[in-house]
């Protein structure tokens, strides 16, 4: 396996941060990895799964949102729409420098990300979430008592996975435009929803929807035992494993 730093424009100018592990030999697909909100490209669950499909011969692309990590650009001018913009952008990247991405994975937040971006990009012809909302206003539960304040005041800080972001206005007004549902029903890929049964983050009923709405081919994977974030190496190897084998048939 070989890894190595790339950068490309965002959505909003900035220089994105990115990393494309490589497998051994040519890759026999490239995919595009979404990491989960406030995270980060370096996530354990974005490193361990991108690393571990190299080991089947897919090649991942991973990168840091506008704003995060070691991307450029501020966080607080991002919603969830600029996050589908810098998905699409990873995807040409990889278009103009290597292959277009056949796959796209997204965890939690990433997970709906990938789901809105999948129509702009093509290629894809595998889609799997990880941990994903149904919808992405789930994530306005994080902002509890400060939603009020953002409405209010037009922003506010928030403590998030122990940092502070600033939320403007228009983080909840964007959320609120998202049809995910037609999307999901519209996909046009193959579908692969993978979820704890004990996630208390994101509820397991947030795959159901994602999985009754979708249409076949799809499948259902139960991370038992595993918590949100997969920091269970154990649970992200599993993930990557079953992923691996259902992505082989596309």
């Amino acid at each position: 396996m070989r890894s190595k730093k790339v950068e490309f424009i965002g959505s909003q100018g900035a220089a994105l941060a990115a990393r494309l592990e490589l497998p051994e030999g040519k890759p026999r697909a490239y995919a595009l990895f979404a990491h989960c909100f406030t995270c980060g490209k370096d996530q354990v669950a974005a490193t361990r799964i991108s690393r571990a499909l190299t080991e089947y011969g897919i090649a991942v692309l991973r990168f840091d949102f506008t704003g995060l990590g070691g991307s450029g650009g501020d966080f607080g001018n991002t919603h969830f729409s600029s996050n589908v913009d810098d998905l699409v952008l990873a995807a040409e990247y990889l278009r103009a420098h290597f292959e277009a991405p056949t796959l796209l994975i997204g965890h939690s937040l990433g997970g709906a990300a990938i789901l809105a971006a999948r129509h702009r990009i093509p290629q894809v012809r595998a889609v799997a979430t990880i941990a994903a909302p149904f919808s992405p206003d789930h994530v306005l539960r994080l902002l509890g008592k400060h939603q009020a304040e953002i409405e209010r005041q037009g922003h506010a800080d928030v403590l998030l996975a122990g940092r502070t972001f600033r939320i403007q206005r228009q983080f909840l007004d964007n959320i609120a435009t998202q049809p995910q549902a037609e999307r999901i029903a519209n996909l046009k890929a193959a579908l692969l929803v993978l979820h704890s049964p004990t996630d208390d983050l994101v509820g397991v009923d947030n795959a159901r929807r994602i999985f009754d709405t979708g249409r076949h081919p799809k499948s259902f994977i139960a991370l038992d035992g595993a918590d949100h974030l997969l920091t269970n190496p154990a649970d992200a190897e599993y993930a990557a494993t079953v992923l691996a084998a259902w992505a082989g048939r596309y």
